[in-house]
C-alpha cells in the first residue's frame, strides 16, 4: 500500500500504537503528503496589522518541528498524535512510520521514542 493510501485510512481519535505494543496516544491530525512540497515559511507578521491578523501569525504553524524535518513530513503525509510519552504533549507519525491499520487503531513500525516530537 503507498503511503497516500495508508495516510487516508487513518482518522483523527484513532489510537496509536507503537512497534513493540505501547500505547502512544490518538491521532489528533491527519496530513496527506505533497511531494512536490521542498520548504516550509513561516507567515511574516506586518507590525501594522490588525489585532486578528497578529493573532493569525502568531498561531503555530504545522508541522511544529525543525524545517527540513517539517518538509519531510509535509512530502511523505504524517498523523499528529496526542500523547503523555513527552513533554510537549504531542507527536509526530511519517506515512512510512505506519506498519497497518485497522478499525480503530494504527500500528506503527518503529518505536516510541523515535518518534520526534512537536516543538
Amino acid at each position: 500500500m503507498d503511503q497516500q493510501t495508508t495516510v487516508s485510512r487513518v482518522n483523527t481519535g484513532m489510537r496509536v500504537v507503537d512497534s513493540a505494543g505501547i500505547d502512544v496516544g490518538t491521532v489528533d491530525l491527519v496530513q496527506r503528503g505533497d511531494p512536490n512540497a521542498v520548504t516550509v515559511q513561516a507567515p511574516v507578521a506586518d507590525p501594522g496589522s490588525s489585532l486578528d491578523e497578529l493573532i493569525e501569525s502568531a498561531a503555530v504553524e504545522e508541522p511544529d518541528v525543525p524545517a527540513d524535518l517539517a518538509a519531510r513530513l509535509l512530502r511523505t503525509g504524517y498523523l499528529k498524535v496526542s500523547t503523555d510519552l513527552v513533554p510537549t504533549g504531542a507527536v509526530y507519525v511519517l506515512a512510512d512510520q505506519i506498519a497497518t491499520i485497522s478499525e480503530n487503531q494504527v500500528l506503527l513500525n518503529t518505536p516510541a521514542t523515535a518518534l520526534p516530537p512537536e516543538d
